[in-house]
């Protein structure tokens, strides 16, 4: 059985009175894009911290592969970085940066960081205190997509970066993927999330609420159906798992649908269909759906 990339149980942090992290037991598959949401105070930032022995656990363990994650330098040697805040050191230029991160890090592929920085149009030539947020950013992610490390644990990786910029970690992210290293992504970037992500976890309060893929975490919530008929609707009040039947129009329904779709088929096979819409939730509504309107 292969080994996970990163591996906890009852893993548990307690600042004085406030519980930050409540038991969480977790399992990411090495080679998988996995997505850690939650809102601000769920405990992401301290299940990162656990894991990189930046914090001390109240109770339970981490691994990072089959290293224990209280090992540092051990753990370290399997993982590349990027924080949601990237400090870089002000009187380095952006090459010497990279230069010093490569030689510190579990190695590198200095070709494939050469194109990286041509893809993020990073100007190495400047100071790291003349840098933007966004080209802090860009440093750290260059440096940690071209390392060899088997495993990239990325906090809000993109805060700071444009569209374009967006697109291109996007794709250097599939790229990692393809390269066989895992990739642990805590974001609030919920469109990020969906579109690069194999499975995600969601967390409230410490807790661990859920872990799915996209897929099956939109199966869990309701799809939204609109049907225009050109005779007269039928009643789908009772069809099994639709639920919120409203007539908008004279010759039109809409409703939701919750678990297959085949009661509804049924139903409508009868009718005289002239079109149908399906809307599946998208990730932030699922991720909405979970903590309520006080997230908004």
């Amino acid at each position: 059985m292969a080994v996970a990339a990163v591996r906890t149980t009852n893993l548990s942090k307690r600042y004085g009175q406030l519980l930050a992290l409540d038991d969480l037991d977790l399992e990411v598959a090495a080679g998988e894009v996995f997505g850690f949401l939650g809102p601000n105070g769920a405990g992401k930032s301290t299940t990162i911290r656990l894991l990189l022995g930046l914090a001390r656990p109240t109770n339970g363990r981490a691994w990072i592969f089959d290293t224990d994650a209280a090992d540092v330098a051990a753990a370290h040697r399997l993982l590349a970085y990027v924080p949601a805040d990237v400090a870089l050191w002000p009187r380095m230029t952006g090459a010497e940066v990279l230069d010093l991160l490569a030689r510190v890090g579990p190695g590198v592929d200095l070709a494939y960081r050469d194109e990286l920085v041509e893809r993020f149009a990073l100007d190495l030539a400047r100071t790291a205190g003349t840098y933007s947020t966004g080209n802090r950013q860009k440093v750290a992610l260059i440096a940690a997509f071209a390392t060899r490390a088997p495993l990239l644990v990325l906090d809000e990786p993109t805060s700071g970066l444009d569209p374009l910029m967006e697109r291109e970690f996007r794709r250097a992210v599939e790229q990692a993927r393809a390269n066989g290293q895992t990739v642990f992504l805590s974001s609030h970037q919920l469109a990020e999330v969906e579109a690069v992500c194999d499975r995600v976890a969601v967390l409230r309060a410490g807790r661990l609420i859920d872990v799915a893929t996209v897929a099956q975490l939109r199966r869990l919530h309701r799809t939204e159906v609109s049907v225009t008929f050109t005779g007269v609707p039928p009643d789908l009040a009772t069809t099994p798992g639709v639920d919120d039947v409203h007539a908008d129009a004279p010759n039109r329904l809409r409703f939701t649908l919750n678990g297959p779709p085949a009661a509804l088929l049924r139903a409508l096979s009868a009718a005289d269909v002239a079109a149908i819409a399906v809307r599946e939730p998208s990730l932030e509504e699922i991720f909405l759906a979970y903590y309520g309107e006080q997230t908004r």
